[in-house]
């Protein structure tokens, strides 16, 4: 499980997507238990937001290349259907960026219990294929066994979700690539307004598409 040092510093720039990138825009999932309303957000949720904060108080697993020169940090909830597609989203760009994906649980029980097996798993990111997978087939995720040490880390995310005044997951923080102002969005995105949100080259058309 990669650890995320780095010091925080000051950082209060806020970007604001347009309005037609906004309309691609999918949806999230509430952090209140019942979490069945959709809601999408591109907007900054509170002025203690910065990149280097999360970086700092953030425990999650990465996807993409360490040596990735921009990084993206994702909060998700396991058992949130809106993460699966921002997972499914983010895979055409982790040769641009890297990805890391926090954990938290804020849906039901299963969602902490699973971070915490994500977060412990020799290869997070083939879990994180597989718990996506059994979840579209509603199978029930992962299953959740012999993590307990990583459920203070899960726990640990929860609170800073909550403390920087986000609502709803997923929750992007991240730098724009281009101007390197900070970035933040509440919800699913598709690849392209992701790869727009982020400043990132957009990825290549497949035959067909």
């Amino acid at each position: 499980m990669p650890s995320l040092l780095t010091r925080p510093t000051p950082w209060t720039r806020l970007v604001f997507l347009p309005v037609a990138l906004a309309a691609l825009l999918l949806s999230g999932c509430n952090k209140s238990p019942e979490a069945a309303a959709p809601t999408a957000k591109s907007t900054p949720a509170a002025s203690v937001v910065s990149v280097e904060a999360v970086a700092a108080e953030g425990v999650g697993f990465s996807a993409g290349s360490s040596m990735a020169a921009h990084t993206v940090y994702v909060f998700f909830d396991p058992q949130c259907p809106h993460c699966n597609d921002l997972w499914k989203a983010a895979r055409p760009l982790i040769s641009k960026a890297r990805f890391v994906w926090m954990p938290v649980g804020l849906l039901n029980d299963k969602s902490r219990i699973q971070g915490a097996a994500l977060l412990a798993a020799a290869d997070p990111v083939a879990a994180m294929d597989a718990h996506e997978a059994s979840m579209e087939a509603r199978t029930g995720g992962i299953a959740a066994q012999g993590a307990d040490k990583q459920l203070a880390a899960v726990a640990a995310n929860t609170a800073l979700l909550t403390r920087l005044g986000f609502s709803s997951i997923p929750t992007i923080v991240a730098k724009q690539a281009q101007t390197g102002a900070l970035v933040t969005h509440e919800g699913a995105m598709s690849t392209e307004a992701l790869a727009a949100l982020l400043g990132l080259p957009a990825p290549a058309a497949t035959p067909g598409s």
